[in-house]
C-alpha cells in the first residue's frame, strides 16, 4: 500500500515539526487538535478540530488519511480500539502503547524485560481525601513522584523530601494514581531516539546528554561524552525494547548515568522527542523525516550527524505575554551555524517551550562539551536576558 496521507492525532509543535519531511517525501498531514491555533494547523493540509481523545474525530480522521500516527500520549486507548477492530492502521500499534502510557505500567514492563530501571512503587488513587496516605519508610526519602498519566514538562513530577511533602504534594494533585521512585543522584541524564520500521529496520541517533531545570530540558549537547561501553549498552537498550514492542515510529528513551558508571532508563516518548531536534538542522535524516519513514513502509534513513555536534537549546517562556519577541530571535540567529526554530504559538507563559535554538559545532570531539556549555550561556543570556 502506497501511503500518501498521515493523520496525526495532536497538533503541537512535534507536529509543526514533521511539515518539511512531509513535503520531502510527498506525503499530506491531517490534524486532530482541539484549537486553531496549535502550530500544526498552519503546515496541515487538512484538520480536524476536536480533543484529541475524541474517539469519534479520529474516525473522521482516519476517513481521510491512510495511517495514523500521534504526537503525543494524551490518547484514549479503550475509545480508539475498535477502530483498530474495524482496520484502522495505527502506528505504533494500540498493542504497542497499551504498556507505554500509564508510568507505572511502563516502569514494570521494562522490568520485566530485565532492563535496568530504578526502584519504583504505585499509590492508586485515593478512594477519599479523608482515606489514610501509606506511610514510607523515612530512609526512602527523597523520592520522586509522577502522576502515572498525562505529566509532561515538569507537570505531574516532584521531589518530595518527607511525608508530610508526599501528602501535600498528592492532595494538590487530586490523588490521582502515581509512581514514587527512589531518587537517583545521577551524573548524567542522557537520552537516545531510535526508529524501527514495518519491515523491522532499525535506526539508532547518537545518544545524547540533557541537562533540565525544575524537570524542564533547557539544553541537548549532542554527540553525550561518554565512554564507548555505555555507549553499547544504551544502544542494546533501545534494541531490545523496539523488538520486544513490535514498535514502528520514533522513541525517545531517557535514562540516567551515575557515577559509577550505572545506566538507569527513566522513560520512554513512543514518538517524536525533544532531545531529537537537533538532527533538524545536524542529522543527516531528521527524526521528522524517520518517524514518517517508518509509517509510510518506507526505508530508514541514516541516524548519524552532518557535523561534529550540536547543542540544542530550548526557548522557554519565563513571564506571561503574546510577545513574538523577534529582537530576541533576530540575536540568537546571528550566532554562527545557529538555527531558530520559532512554533508559533501566541500565548508565552513560564515553562512553555516556545522554540529552540540549534548551534553546529565543528570542534575537536575533546572540546565540544565545553564549547557547547560556553554557547548555552550566549543563548540563555539573549534569550532570558
Amino acid at each position: 500500500m502506497v501511503i500518501e496521507r498521515v493523520g496525526i492525532i495532536g497538533g503541537g509543535q512535534l507536529a509543526w515539526m514533521m511539515a518539511g519531511a512531509a513535503e520531502k517525501l510527498g506525503v499530506k498531514l491531517i490534524i486532530q487538535t482541539p484549537n486553531q491555533s496549535d502550530p500544526a494547523v498552519a503546515i496541515a493540509a487538512d484538520t480536524i478540530l476536536a480533543p484529541i481523545d475524541d474517539a469519534e474525530a479520529t474516525a473522521q480522521l482516519a476517513s481521510r488519511c491512510d495511517v495514523i500516527t500521534f504526537e503525543n500520549e494524551f490518547v484514549n486507548l479503550d475509545a480508539l480500539m475498535p477502530l483498530a477492530e474495524q482496520g484502522v492502521c495505527f502506528r505504533p500499534s494500540l498493542q504497542v502503547l497499551a504498556p507505554l502510557l500509564d508510568k507505572y505500567h511502563q516502569r514494570s514492563y521494562m522490568r520485566d524485560l530485565g532492563l535496568p530501571v530504578p526502584k519504583f512503587f504505585a499509590l492508586e488513587e485515593k478512594s477519599s481525601p479523608q482515606a489514610p496516605t501509606p506511610q514510607i519508610n523515612p530512609s526512602d526519602f527523597p523520592l520522586v513522584m509522577k502522576a502515572r498519566r498525562h505529566g509532561y514538562d515538569g507537570q505531574g513530577t516532584a521531589i518530595v523530601k518527607t511525608q508530610s511533602e508526599l501528602e501535600a504534594t498528592w492532595e494538590e494533585w487530586k490523588y490521582v494514581p502515581v509512581m514514587l521512585e527512589e531518587f537517583v543522584a545521577f551524573e548524567q541524564e542522557l537520552a537516545v531516539i531510535a526508529a524501527r520500521s514495518t519491515a523491522g529496520e532499525i535506526a539508532i541517533y547518537p545518544i545524547v546528554e540533557t541537562q533540565q531545570e525544575n524537570q524542564v530540558c533547557r539544553r541537548v549537547i549532542v554527540p553525550a561524552h561518554i565512554e564507548p561501553k555505555t555507549i553499547a549498552e544504551i544502544q542494546e537498550i533501545a534494541r531490545t525494547l523496539l523488538e520486544n514492542l513490535q514498535a514502528v515510529g520514533i522513541f525517545g528513551i531517557e535514562l540516567f548515568l551515575t557515577a559509577a558508571g550505572q545506566v538507569l532508563i527513566n522513560e520512554i516518548a513512543p514518538r517524536t522527542h525533544n532531545s531529537g531536534h537537533f538532527s533538524l538542522d545536524a542529522g543527516e535524516t531528521s527524526q521528522f523525516e524517520q518517524h514518517l519513514r517508518a509509517v509510510c513502509d518506507l526505508p530508514l534513513g541514516n541516524p548519524n550527524l552532518s557535523c561534529a555536534g550540536a547543542l540544542m537549546v530550548n526557548l522557554l517562556g519565563y513571564e506571561r505575554s503574546q510577545n513574538p519577541y523577534l529582537a530576541k530571535r533576530q540575536k540568537l540567529a546571528e550566532i554562527p551555524q545557529a538555527h531558530v526554530h520559532w512554533y508559533g504559538k501566541t500565548e508565552s507563559r513560564p515553562g512553555r517551550k516556545l522554540g529552540h535554538v540549534t548551534v553546529l559545532q565543528n570542534s575537536p570531539s575533546a572540546h565540544l562539551r565545553q564549547d557547547s556549555l560556553k554557547l548555552a550561556q550566549i543563548c540563555d543570556s539573549i534569550w532570558y536576558g
